[in-house]
């Protein structure tokens, strides 16, 4: 049962990589990456609950909070530079 969660998780890891392949908007590419970076700290708290592991789960906690922020602080700065 376990299995077909973490399956279904990667399958819907998918969706947003194929996003970020097929469109050259550089924005919608940031929000798929986004995406991803939420969807794989997920896949990692639940395979730290999983394996009843606290350091991988910690790690999932980091790329949850700090990943996103760093993604966020590209868009500014990509954002000021079209403004240029």
């Amino acid at each position: 049962m376990m299995n077909a969660i973490l399956i279904t998780m990667i399958l819907a890891l998918l969706l947003p990589i194929y996003e970020a392949w097929q469109d050259d908007n550089i924005w919608q590419k940031m929000l798929a990456f986004a995406s991803i970076a939420t969807k794989t700290s997920i896949l990692i708290l639940v395979v730290a609950v999983l394996r009843d592991d606290w350091t991988i789960g910690v790690v999932g906690v980091l790329i949850l909070s700090v990943g996103n922020a760093a993604l966020m602080l590209l868009a500014h700065v990509l954002r000021r530079l079209n403004e240029l």
